[in-house]
């Protein structure tokens, strides 16, 4: 670990020695058995198999639940590195949802040429449906992801923005659970600050968000498309840690304009739906007829202001990655303030200049759909054989507009536990943020996950990735 890395090494520096962040863990792994860690990193994966923390792979015809691989090298912040990310994140965050009011009300940015109208008119993430709807508090996206990653001592960039059901949440939790299971003695050498609180923080900012309906206690439901769906698990723990009620579509039906729950005492109204079903399957009367997850009618009583829908419909139209080329732009429109977190550089192909010069390049860019997610639909030119970059080559030609590039990044690095003892690997994080009227709350830390394979880049977890418990230091 002491020769001189190619990329930014968060424990160590150059010369080898342990920067300050991570000097009082390392102090702590120097005084212990390197097979008792091992024994305990099978312990922990004991721990997620018999909670049930696993997912579904889309598309593997073994349909089989995996476990998302855990490390127990915590991935470590420093508070004054959390302050400046903090900053960042919550002017971003103000900045997309001004951005959402704007395009489904006077469309000022659009107007002043700073956003191109084709980017919203054709996007198929834009609902018309809510042109003119301002939501319960004016919050759009009441939980917001950001997804960084690091190139340097003080060079974070966002990846990307996850503003319509951003997911795994439960991970950053159990993360925790686990590793203040395993290592006690770590929590209390060093002060990281806490995250279990995240559920009941996400409990009572939804509750911020409720209609005027509402009574004095707004009633919380989360709507889950079943237990087919790949973040199950993570629908079911969030409910029942906030104490609200886990629904179906077919648990739900409108009664005297409020979407009401059954109960054994009836049908009773609810207030706040986390939802975690897309825009196309929320309302069969309004979006997919064919839809059997949704709720026929809610967004009748969602324009009449009977009921809040976290996150709002049409929000994913923030997670385009076409228009996160324009996120620079978006932030200093709204919030009259340079963005004090930078994007990842980006290439539009639907430019006709852009595009010639991705195709000239492709064996050193990383290619995206626009509305790609979990690691699907991309090309990582690096690490791609000639003729995957042809066969990629001839999808950019056909549909130019549907795909963003970008530089292949340098990512940051964490040790992680092998046979044969710490090895680097690449990281990201996603904080998570709460959004209401009352304000801005961002969980110290967030989710970090590892691309577990030497030299990848991918750090899905449908595409191989693990995990880490993210740790902020407290001053």
């Amino acid at each position: 670990m002491s020769k001189k890395p190619t990329c930014y090494d968060e424990m160590y520096g150059p010369d080898g020695a342990v920067r300050p962040g991570y000097a009082g863990y390392c102090e702590w792994y120097g005084q212990q058995d390197v097979n008792v860690l091992r024994r305990k990193g099978k312990e922990a994966e004991g721990f997620f198999r018999t909670t049930g923390i696993t997912f579904n792979v889309y598309g593997d015809d073994a349909g089989e639940e995996r476990l998302i691989p855990f490390d127990m090298v915590p991935r470590i912040i420093t508070a004054a590195e959390w302050r400046k990310l903090s900053r960042g994140i919550e002017q971003r965050v103000r900045a997309l949802n001004a951005f959402l009011h704007d395009i489904y009300h006077r469309q000022e940015i659009v107007r002043a040429g700073r956003v191109p109208e084709r980017l919203i008119a054709r996007n198929a993430a834009f609902l018309p449906q809510m042109v003119g709807l301002k939501p319960p508090g004016g919050v759009y996206t009441h939980i917001v992801g950001i997804d960084l990653v690091r190139t340097g001592p003080d060079d974070f960039m966002v990846l990307e923005d996850n503003a319509r059901t951003p997911s795994g949440v439960s991970y950053m939790l159990e993360n925790r659970e686990t590793m203040m299971a395993m290592f006690p003695e770590l929590f209390s050498r060093l002060s990281v600050c806490p995250v279990q609180d995240y559920p009941r923080r996400l409990a009572s900012s939804l509750a911020a968000c409720a209609p005027s309906c509402a009574g004095e206690r707004p009633v919380v439901a989360v709507l889950t498309p079943g237990i087919y769906n790949s973040a199950y698990f993570e629908h079911a723990f969030l409910a029942d840690q906030m104490g609200a009620e886990l629904v179906e579509g077919s648990d739900l039906r409108v009664v005297d304009g409020r979407v009401a729950m059954r109960t054994t005492q009836g049908y009773q109204p609810i207030d706040v739906l986390y939802r975690r079903v897309d825009d196309e399957y929320l309302d069969p009367l309004t979006f997919n007829p064919t839809s059997m997850l949704g709720v026929p009618g809610i967004m009748d009583v969602y324009r009449a202001g009977g009921i809040t829908i976290a996150n709002a419909p049409g929000t994913g139209i923030a997670d385009d990655k076409a228009i996160y080329s324009f996120m620079p732009e978006i932030v200093e429109f709204y919030t009259g303030e340079k963005p004090l977190l930078q994007n990842v550089p980006t290439w539009r192909c639907s430019e006709k200049d852009s595009l010639d010069y991705v195709l000239d390049h492709l064996a050193e860019l990383v290619v995206k759909e626009v509305h790609g997610s979990g690691g699907y639909g991309m090309l990582i030119g690096p690490t791609s054989s000639k003729k995957e970059i042809e066969t990629f080559a001839a999808k950019l030609r056909a549909k130019p507009y549907n795909y963003i590039a970008q530089p292949t990044l340098a990512l940051s690095t964490v040790p992680i536990m092998t046979k044969a003892g710490l090895a680097p690997r690449h990281v990201d994080l996603r904080p998570f943020v709460l959004v209401s009227p009352k304000g801005i709350e961002i969980t110290p830390g967030g989710l970090t996950r590892v691309a577990l394979k030497q030299g990848s880049l991918v750090v899905n977890s449908s595409q191989g990735g693990g995990t880490k418990d993210s740790w902020v230091l407290e001053d």
